[in-house]
């Protein structure tokens, strides 16, 4: 194997990030993501540790996902061929903690809205919503990496 076949990446760099798919879901996790941030922000909070949890995972998603991209749009994935597992082991992991933030948000907000305790729990089924949305872009982000990965190695 030469050095120069060994340096290749199936992920692209450059301007190509955002016109390439897998990764221009990349643009999408962070609208989505960043969605489910500032409406979760902005509702009331009668479960603290559930609320707590949904800024986390979307805090967390947010930074990474705009770290990769950044990452991938300098092209550091050109230097080593572990960065498409990278990219398989963040998106498996997020699509699994925005599968938690979904549920655990869809629960809590059917809570508030069988008591009518917040007047504001459209914002909370807004941000249901997105977090679902994200969920679905991350998972299919994630089953698109794993076959990139397959088919490189």
């Amino acid at each position: 194997m030469s050095s120069a076949a060994a340096l290749t990446s199936p992920i692209p760099s450059g301007g190509k990030v955002c016109t390439s798919f897998p990764e221009i879901l990349m643009i999408f996790e962070f609208v989505f993501g960043g969605l489910v941030w500032i409406l979760v922000a902005s509702t009331r909070v009668l479960f603290p540790a559930d609320q707590g949890w949904v800024m986390f995972v979307s805090v967390f998603c947010f930074v990474i996902t705009t770290l990769l991209l950044i990452l991938y749009m300098a092209g550091v994935q050109k230097s080593s061929s572990a960065w498409t597992a990278v990219d398989v082991f963040y998106h498996f992991i997020a699509a699994v903690f925005y599968l938690s933030v979904a549920v655990l948000e869809a629960s809590d907000t059917r809570f508030l809205f069988i008591l009518s305790i917040a007047k504001n729990y459209k914002i909370n089924i807004a941000a249901t919503v997105f977090a679902f949305l994200a969920t679905l872009v991350y998972t299919i982000h994630a089953i698109l990496s794993i076959l990139r990965w397959k088919s490189s190695s």
